[in-house]
């Protein structure tokens, strides 16, 4: 933490001395608050994380994008290792805070999907879960995670949810509704940190989102008619039930290949986290079966 506040302090923006104060709530990146000159700053200390595909040359882009759609805080200053945005007073939300409020957040995650496209410039990534799953799995195979014994039913379920997702319509997707990148400032929400944004599927973004707040079946039907605008067949509700299980396993998996190749920010477990979001994966999948068949 020190050193971080030591990087936030020499990035060349400021026009005086200043005192970053950390924020908490991060599970990769450290974060700050900086006030300088009568203005408030939000300070990301981070990273190129391989393992995880994350490139901050790509996260400034979409950043930058996602202001222009009126999406997201101002990209201020990016530097190797810190970004610094406007920082906007606002509340984070839970996952209680997520279901309340549905109706307003569709809306703004389909902006995303349709609007960060007219304006981003230069390379855009793809993120699709399941290739992220197969290399998930060579990189814990390589480091002989502690998870291994878990591994080879995690892929077998993969590579089955893959085939009953099929073919997808193509938007460019946050692909991390983790309910804390959600921020109400009391008159609008916003969304923030781009660091998995790309061209991907809808279906990732609701099945995240529902997955990680912790949506009954009631709530993911509200979800997927206000998005699909009442059209929400059957089919894609199969589709969308499979991908709240693979959204499940990409977020354990993330949580089994940080334990190998992260420094947890202060406060973050990713054992914890690993175990919290295990338990997700098979209640998402028990209630797919529950509700489709098959068998895993």
């Amino acid at each position: 933490m020190n050193d971080a506040a030591e990087k936030v302090k020499s990035l060349s923006l400021w026009k005086g001395a200043v005192d970053p104060q950390p924020v908490s709530g991060g599970l990769s990146n450290v974060n700050f608050r900086v006030d300088d000159d009568g203005a408030k700053y939000f300070v990301r200390i981070c990273e190129d994380s391989p393992y995880h595909h994350v490139f901050r040359d790509n996260e400034a882009r979409i950043s930058r994008a996602a202001y222009e759609a009126g999406i997201s805080p101002r990209l201020l200053h990016y530097e190797t290792g810190a970004m610094v945005f406007e920082f906007i007073e606002a509340r984070t939300y839970d996952g209680d805070d997520v279901i309340a409020n549905i109706d307003r957040l569709v809306p703004l995650v389909k902006r995303c999907h349709r609007e960060i496209p007219k304006h981003i410039r230069g390379p855009a990534t793809m993120f699709w879960v399941f290739h992220v799953l197969r290399d998930y799995a060579h990189v814990m195979r390589d480091g002989n995670s502690r998870s291994l014994p878990d591994l080879d039913r995690y892929m077998s379920i993969a590579e089955m949810l893959e085939v009953e997702i099929g073919q997808i319509d193509l938007v460019f997707g946050h692909h991390d509704l983790l309910p804390a990148n959600f921020i109400d400032d009391g008159d609008r929400v916003w969304l923030v940190d781009w660091e998995y944004g790309g061209y991907g599927t809808p279906l990732f973004d609701l099945a995240g989102m529902a997955a990680m707040a912790g949506f009954s079946s009631e709530d993911e039907i509200r979800l997927l008619e206000a998005y699909y605008e009442g059209q929400a067949s059957d089919a894609i509700r199969r589709k969308y039930s499979a991908m709240r299980c693979a959204a499940a396993l990409r977020e354990t998996m993330w949580s089994m290949v940080s334990e190998l190749h992260l420094k947890p920010p202060p406060g973050a477990d990713y054992v914890e986290y690993t175990e919290e979001n295990q338990a997700r994966f098979e209640t998402s999948l028990d209630m797919f079966e529950s509700e489709f068949g098959g068998s895993t």
